[in-house]
Formats: C-alpha cells, sequence, structure tokens
C-alpha cells in the first residue's frame, strides 16, 4: 500500500516559507511583551533600558500592528499547509489521512514538550485544533470560506453572551483554579505578585514546576479570549487557499488581493488604531466582562484577521517582483526550519529574561525588548542559512518528520 512521503525540497512552495520565516518574527516579539520581558507599564518600572515616553509609543504600535496579527498567519498557513499534504496525496492516489493524523499525533507531543519550556506555547494548542478541521475538509471551498470567516467573528457573540450569562465561561474558571491549586502545591505561589517574585528568584527546576501549573493558566487565557474559533478560522481560509491552488494562479488573482488590502486596511486600521489607544488600558474590564471589554472584543475581531490578511496579501503581490522576492526570500531558512526556531526563541527568552538565566525580567522596555527580537532573528536567520546548507531539515523538524512517516529521514546532505 502506498503512504503518503515528506515533501521534497524542490516541491517547496518558497513563499510559504518565507511567510512562515515572516510570522516567527512577530510571534517572538509579540512573546517577548506579553510574557518573556517581564515589562508592566503600570508598574512604573525603571531603568537603563526603560523609556517611559518612547516605550508607550512603542507599546501602541505592538497593539497595533503585532498583537494577534501574526499567529493568525501562523494559522492561515497551518491550513494552507494541511490542504496541499491532502491534494498531492489525492493527486498521487494515497489517503492521507493516517499520516496526517500521526503528524498531528507527534505534533502535540513536541508541542507538549515545548510548554514545559514556555507555557505560551501555540504548537499543542495548533495540533489539537488540527483534528478539528481534518473533518472539515469535506466541506465546499465557499462553506470553508463563510465558516472560516464567521469563526474570526464569534468571540464578539461569544463575549457578549458571557456578561450575559457569566457561567458559559465555567471551562475557563476551572482552568484557572486548578492551575491555583497546583501552582500552591507544587512552587507556594498563591498570586500574580508572588509568582513574579518567585520567578526571578528559582533556579531551573522551579521554573519547571511552575510550568506544569502555567499550562492551566495558559489554556484557562484561551478559552477565556476564544481563541479556539479564531485560529480554526483562520485554519479554515488558509485550507481554502492550499486547495484552491490561489497562490499558483496568483496572476489572476491579482484584482481579490487588492480589494484584500483596501479592505482589509479600512476596516483594520481604524480598529487596531482604537486597540493600540485603549486595550492596555481596558484590561481589567476585558477580564471582568465589562462594556469597554465587549468593544475591546469587536476591534479584535473586526482589526486583526483582516490586518493579518493585508500583510499576506503584500507579502504575496511583492514575491512576484524580482526585487521583492529577492529580499523576501532571505527569510525562507528561518521559516523552513520554523519550528526548531521557535523552540529556540522560547530557550533564548527563558535564559535572558528568567532569574535562574540572566535576569532581565522587567528591566527592558518595549523599544529595547523590539530590537533584542529583531537582533535575535537577524542570527537565526543566518544561522539557518549556514544550518540548510549542510542539512535537510531543522533538527525538530528532522525528528517530527521520521516520527510521522515511521523512517528515520536523511538528515545531513551529501558532500
Amino acid at each position: 500500500m502506498q503512504t503518503l512521503t515528506p515533501v521534497r525540497t524542490e516541491e517547496r512552495i518558497v513563499f510559504m516559507d518565507v511567510l512562515r520565516g515572516f510570522a516567527i518574527l512577530g510571534i517572538f516579539i509579540a512573546n517577548l511583551g506579553t510574557g518573556f520581558s517581564g515589562y508592566n507599564e503600570a508598574a512604573h518600572q525603571t531603568g537603563p533600558m526603560l523609556l517611559p515616553q518612547l516605550d508607550h509609543k512603542m507599546q501602541f504600535l505592538h497593539h497595533m500592528f503585532i498583537e494577534g496579527k501574526f499567529y493568525s498567519i501562523f494559522s492561515l498557513l497551518f491550513g494552507w499547509g494541511i490542504a496541499l499534504q491532502f491534494k498531492r496525496a489525492s493527486a498521487a492516489g494515497i489517503n492521507a489521512l493516517p499520516t496526517i493524523k500521526r503528524r498531528l499525533v507527534f505534533m502535540l507531543l513536541l508541542g507538549a514538550v515545548h510548554l514545559m519550556i514556555w507555557t505560551g506555547d501555540i504548537v499543542f494548542f495548533y495540533a489539537l485544533l488540527g483534528f478539528l478541521l481534518l473533518p472539515c475538509r469535506k466541506f465546499s471551498n465557499k462553506t470553508l470560506l463563510i465558516t472560516g470567516i464567521s469563526l474570526t467573528l464569534l468571540p464578539m457573540l461569544l463575549y457578549a453572551a458571557k456578561m450575559q450569562w457569566p457561567w458559559l465561561n465555567a471551562p475557563a474558571g476551572l482552568l484557572f483554579e486548578t492551575g491555583q491549586k497546583i501552582d500552591a502545591k507544587l512552587t507556594g505561589v498563591t498570586s500574580e505578585a508572588e509568582y513574579i517574585v518567585y520567578s526571578r528568584h528559582a533556579g531551573w527546576w522551579g521554573i519547571l514546576k511552575s510550568n506544569i501549573s502555567g499550562f492551566f493558566f495558559r489554556y484557562g487565557y484561551l478559552f477565556f479570549v476564544s481563541r479556539i474559533p479564531k485560529v480554526l478560522g483562520m485554519f479554515m481560509i488558509g485550507y481554502v487557499l492550499g486547495r484552491s491552488d490561489f497562490y499558483k494562479n496568483i496572476q489572476q488573482h491579482k484584482k481579490i488581493l487588492y480589494i484584500i488590502i483596501v479592505a482589509g486596511l479600512f476596516i483594520g486600521l481604524p480598529a487596531n488604531f482604537y486597540l493600540g489607544r485603549y486595550m492596555t488600558y481596558f484590561m481589567d474590564d476585558y477580564f471582568n466582562l465589562k462594556t469597554n471589554g465587549l468593544y475591546q472584543t469587536i476591534a479584535y475581531a473586526l482589526g486583526v484577521a483582516p490586518l493579518a490578511m493585508v500583510y499576506v496579501s503584500l507579502f504575496m503581490l511583492s514575491f512576484q517582483t524580482g526585487p521583492g522576492k529577492k529580499i523576501l526570500s532571505v527569510l525562507a531558512p528561518v521559516g523552513k526550519m520554523a519550528f526548531s526556531n521557535y523552540m529556540m526563541q522560547s530557550l533564548i527568552g527563558n535564559f535572558v529574561f528568567l532569574g535562574a538565566g540572566l535576569g532581565y525580567s522587567g528591566t527592558m522596555g518595549p523599544v529595547y525588548f523590539t530590537l533584542f527580537g529583531i537582533a535575535v532573528f537577524i542570527v537565526q536567520i543566518i544561522l539557518s542559512t549556514v544550518w540548510l546548507k549542510y542539512f535537510n531539515y531543522g533538527p525538530v523538524e528532522w525528528i517530527w518528520r521520521s516520527a510521522t512517516y515511521k523512517k528515520w529521514q536523511p538528515f545531513g546532505k551529501p558532500d
């Protein structure tokens, strides 16, 4: 019986690696702001790498142009990639479903390992939702597209429903309570303020213990912010892109791309301006299910995915030009070994900011940690480019592919 085999290098769509590399950069900068750096504008922290006025402006730019946009692109690429696997298998008369399910299982396991390093992991979450995407592949492109767009807008309705019936938020509450109990038992931490102190003084074993409870806090948060429909919706839109060969026929679809750019900017910029202006101020209202939280949810739903699609469309158009393709292709090596680079970013973030490492948590504002993120990414471009001259895959990708296809894949390139 024929089985699905790994995609050969010459069969890869380089543009997807470029876009994946771009997404990895944005995700790292976002993670630095929401997790690793320990920056809190309201705490009025002081230090040589904290610039109150410039940091405030930079944080506004993060909310407007980075927050949520890059995991949305990554979600789109995930659905796109799954579609291409099914399409390639169908053309060869192969049943791809068992292999793709196995791929998701091992993705789940690798994500679980990454969760012990960084509780903000998205790999475990994507693998779980990947299983929800599989049965949806039988829908028509039109149905998938309508459903995907509807799911990205669904959090507005869900938030309004939670305001009316708070019990709908019970799964998040249960996960938060479980995290608190595990935290108290394993680390003795009983509040967020205590955790901040704990993370600055705990060793690596202590951090690992706190990450066990962090899993429950993470998924409580994901339930609360309705991340499931947001990501699954982008999966479906990406699946349509892959199955329809949209990118391969891009010359025929330029008009659609221009419409997406104009509409995305028209809708997305005002919504993201609102997020940038008020998101920081209304976080308490958001988590307490207040009216301002609903406004924030509406702005997020109308702003994030549309602007992410603007980025994707601009990259597609730019990659069609000679200079654009040459410049953007620099990102491809990072994207080709995105999983390895993603985990590397987590290890670097832990080492630089946690007390068990260099202990820079709370000492670096948005200006400096953005520059730091870009610097790390430039190093990753260089390392990935050199690495791929000698190896076929990144180390994590090699393990993942070998497990998926139940055969050790050729790691090194022939001399």
